[in-house]
């Protein structure tokens, strides 16, 4: 009896560490009203990103969801608009594994949204399923068409600064490793699938990175934000069916809940005084160190070098069949009379233009800031 009642204190113990260290989010503080300002969130219909969504809803600022599916994006989008109160939550159609749909997207919102102050990349595939490309789909998903869709929105982005753009990582870029001699290459297999997706995420990182050093003086920051270990659908799409009932309660015992894990993103659009740590990568509201893979700024120039191709922005022998031969200059607005190969839906009320109104100590000032915050 007495080992029984020890080896139930033990796993009391250890489920209680596990909570508190994995499992249980700090709360986002930042600015508390965003009216007058408009945030995109990609993959916003469920998971972190609707809960993204909604906190920034919750705080008054217009908030489009950009999404693959309509039938969800729009369903999303009301349930937003009910939660929140805010009737300025609206659907545009997105597809991140296609560079016709991010151009499109980016037409659409540029000719119908005077403003962007926040731009973040929630959206990612952590398989491909039973699709089968003739390109990298999880590279294409998690990190080609955020590097698009960043480029082309960047002069509306630089207009309204100060502005951000978060880029959604995850831990696992610790185990990526990019070998740019087949960075485009289909992916087969789960194997091959789990390295894609460690190597997609340490694009973010990098990405991240790279992008701050070329916005440097613009008032555009940004960040790559580690949501820590969420329950969400990016977890359990995929496994086997018979898997799913045994590793659902599992899920719901060892891994935060998706506003928990919205947090981390939040804090990095929202926090204030984060702007000298643009760049940089945070997890548990927290800036961290990363791995010296992921802060080679050798790797993170040809990154961004190989990913302008990948994403059409430059002309470049054997171009997938999806890519446009006819890419943006990344600094210029894409025309909204511009003939567009996918026409994409935007949902919501009907609603007017709007018009806006040494490191460690500098991190601890703003931790203290955010802890004071209401």
């Amino acid at each position: 009896m007495e080992a029984l009642l020890l080896g139930a204190g033990l796993l009391l113990g250890a489920y209680v560490l596990v909570y508190y260290n994995l499992v249980k989010a700090p709360p986002c503080g930042g600015l508390g009203s965003l009216r007058g300002r408009t945030a995109v969130v990609t993959g916003a219909n469920s998971g972190i990103g609707k809960m993204t969504a909604l906190e920034l809803a919750r705080r008054g600022a217009r908030v489009v969801l950009a999404c693959r599916s309509r039938e969800r994006g729009e369903a999303a989008a009301f349930d937003l608009r009910q939660e929140s109160g805010n009737n300025e939550v609206i659907f545009m159609a997105l597809d991140l594994a296609s560079l016709a749909s991010v151009r499109a997207f980016a037409t659409a919102f540029l000719s119908s949204e005077p403003r962007l102050d926040i731009l973040i990349h929630n959206a990612g595939i952590s398989s491909c399923g039973r699709t089968r490309e003739t390109f990298n789909l999880l590279l294409r998903v998690n990190h080609v068409g955020p590097f698009l869709l960043t480029h082309l929105l960047l002069p509306r982005l630089r207009m309204c600064a100060p502005s951000r753009v978060v880029v959604v990582s995850s831990a696992a870029h610790r185990r990526g490793r990019l070998d740019f001699t087949r960075l485009n290459r289909p992916v087969v297999g789960w194997r091959q699938e789990l390295r894609a997706y460690a190597d997609s995420k340490l694009a973010n990182v990098l990405f991240a990175r790279e992008l701050a050093t070329q916005l440097e003086g613009t008032g555009v920051t940004c960040y790559a934000a580690h949501p820590g270990p969420v329950n969400s659908e990016l977890f359990l799409r995929h496994l086997p069916g018979w898997l799913q009932p045994v590793l659902r309660p599992l899920a719901w015992l060892v891994l935060r809940a998706p506003q928990g894990g919205a947090q981390t993103p939040l804090y990095c659009a929202l926090q204030e005084g984060l702007e000298p740590l643009s760049g940089r990568y945070f997890a548990n509201c927290h800036v961290e160190e990363v791995l010296p893979a992921a802060r080679d700024d050798r790797v993170a120039h040809r990154l961004w070098e190989a990913s302008k191709r990948l994403a059409g922005l430059v002309p470049v022998e054997g171009d997938d069949p999806d890519e446009d031969p006819h890419p943006e200059d990344p600094e210029t607005l894409p025309s909204p009379s511009a003939p567009s190969p996918e026409e994409p839906t935007v949902s919501g009320p009907s609603l007017g233009p709007r018009s806006s109104p040494d490191l460690t100590k500098l991190t601890q000032r703003i931790q203290m800031k955010a802890e004071s915050a209401p």
